[in-house]
This record gives C-alpha cells, structure tokens and sequence, in this order.
C-alpha cells in the first residue's frame, strides 16, 4: 500500500469535515466528488448550490452527499459575522465589514466555519495564490500553543525509491517563509519533525541543507544553515538532526561516507530543510516534475486549526491527497 494509500486509510477511521470553498473550480468538483466516494471525509462546499450543481452535471459527477453553504442564504451568517467581528475588532473590523467580507470571500467564510467549530479543516488553494489562502487562517485562527513559526511543507513521496522514509521525505518550507532566520529555521526543523512523526510515524532525520557540507563551503548563507543547526540542536537536543548537508551527502549513504563520516544523518535523512523560500520551492517543483514524485502540498504547520494549500498547478488527485492529510492533521487536533 502506498504512503497516500496509508493517509486516506487512516482519514476513512475518523471521517472529519473538510471545507473546500473554491467551488468555480473543475478540479476541486471532481475531487470533492471522489472524496466522498472514496469515504475520506465529509465535504461542506461554498457557493450558490445550483451553480455548483450544473457544474457536476457538465462533469457528469455526482455531489449528492456533499454539503453546499451559500452564505448568502445560511442561517449562520449572523452567528459568523459576530465570529470575525469579536476575533478582528481590535485589527478596526467593524459588524459591517465583517458581514460584507464574508458574504464576497469564501476562503474567509471556510476558515470563520474552521473558527466555529462546524467543520475540522480547510483545503484552498488550487486558484487562489498562497497569500490569499494564509492571510485569514493565520488572522482568524492563529498560531498553535507553544509554535514559535508558521511555516509550510511538502509531503514527497518518491516511487521505488531507497531513499528517505521508503521513499517518503518532508521538505520545508518551500511555500512560506522567504529568508528565515537562523532562530526561525531551527523553529521550522523542530515543527517539521513533528508533522514527519505524525503524518508519516516513522522518526524523523533532518538535514539542514546547503551548497556546502561540513565547511567545504565558506559563504553567509553556509555560516546561516551551521547557525541554525546549532541553535536546533541546543533547544531540541532529541532530535536527530545535523548540518550543513549537501543534499547527496544528507541522502545517499555512500556519498555521506566520503562527504560526512560520523554524522548521525548523513545519507539517512528524510526532513530536509531548505536555507530559503528560493530553494525550496525551486526544489520541490523540480523533483516533483523531472522525477515523477507526488507532492502534496504546501501543508501548513503551526497555524491552530488545520488549514492548508494548494498549488494552482494541482491535479484533482492532489486536492483528494491533501484532504486525506488534513483529515488526518484534525484527528490528531
């Protein structure tokens, strides 16, 4: 059984209520329709319900257990309006804009129904740049107790590949964080391995990634990624993690015994951490496209509540593999 084939098994134990709000999209009908089919989770879609439905019958699927919320109808506006208006009020949200914002913004409507506690996670993304799909989460829902960062991964999973987690990595962050610091990239390994342990259940190993290895390298950016090992390894002294890695010598265990003998990661990691935004989203794409490896994804880890995105170039198959691991991320919420 495949890593997504274990995801959606494990999503199917615990059915949660995923919100999908970007209806006018043909990938996300076909995967909400899948979705429910396969048993994965309950889907709530918002919109104008026969919209959405003469979009289902033009792709001849079915969303007859899907549930539709259109807010210009429901009856929880109100109880919604006041949500946004009590968490944002101090940001200068009135009652007004409250309402007007959720009546034009369903991205903003599925994360004030995350809020409400009337459905377990949001998947968006898809055609919504990732901006557009953070800015409410991290307004309205917040940063989880004791996470120092917000930050965003991918979930790779590489066929008949002996590398990694049978094949199985988590890169971070490749959709959030720009340039971060030395203190935030410690931040964004310790978080990253805790996603690893609990979407994957294997122990993490993380490489911090460089064009260097051990000092083979003199630069700013090596000096950054020896700085944020040291400061990871200080505060989280439990975890296996080791830098600065080439990202051959964090993976392939012959390379690391000529690049980093005696490292504790070197040719075994399977959390990789990338110096910048640059790196990480060029990385992951090309991986993804040149090797033929489903990535699933940017998943967001430290926001409160499960929310996460997707990248406008996703198949319908991809939405379907990130709603299984929201699923799973609200279970263990």
């Amino acid at each position: 059984m495949s890593y997504i084939d274990n995801i959606k098994e494990k999503a199917r134990s615990n059915r949660k209520k995923i919100v999908l709000p970007e209806t006018t999209d043909k990938r996300t009908l076909i995967a909400a329709s899948n979705i429910v089919k396969e048993g994965i989770a309950d889907i709530i879609m918002i919109g104008n319900s026969e919209k959405i439905l003469d979009g289902a019958t033009w792709l001849e699927i079915d969303l007859d257990e899907v549930t539709i919320v259109n807010p210009h109808t429901t009856e929880l506006l109100d109880e919604y309006v006041t949500l946004l208006y009590e968490t944002r009020k101090d940001k200068g949200m009135t009652v007004e804009m409250a309402r007007e914002i959720l009546v034009n913004d369903e991205l903003t409507f599925g994360v004030v129904m995350v809020k409400a506690g009337h459905a377990d996670g949001m998947v968006a993304g898809a055609c919504h740049a990732t901006a557009d799909t953070l800015r409410p989460a991290l307004q309205i829902l917040k940063t989880a107790p004791n996470t120092k960062l917000v930050s965003g991964f991918f979930v790779m999973c590489c066929p008949n590949s002996p590398y990694g987690e049978d094949g199985t990595f988590i890169f971070a962050d490749c959709g959030l964080n720009q340039d971060p610091t030395p203190e935030e990239l410690a931040a964004i390994a310790e978080t990253s391995a805790r996603s690893f342990r609990s979407l994957v259940g294997a122990k993490p190993i993380i490489a911090m990634l460089s064009h260097s290895t051990k000092g083979s390298a003199k630069h700013p950016l090596v000096d950054k990624m020896v700085e944020a090992t040291r400061i990871a390894k200080e505060l989280y002294p439990h975890l296996a993690i080791d830098g600065e890695l080439q990202s051959d010598a964090a993976i392939v265990p012959i390379v690391s015994k000529t690049k980093s003998p005696g490292s504790e990661v070197g040719g075994k990691a399977n959390v990789l951490i990338f110096p910048n935004l640059d790196c990480g989203n060029i990385s992951y794409k090309l991986v993804q496209r040149l090797g033929n490896v489903e990535a699933y994804g940017p998943m967001l880890q430290g926001i409160a509540k499960p929310v996460n995105d997707l990248s406008r170039g996703c198949s319908w198959q991809d939405i379907v593999g990130v709603v299984a691991l929201t699923a799973v991320q609200a279970q263990l919420h």
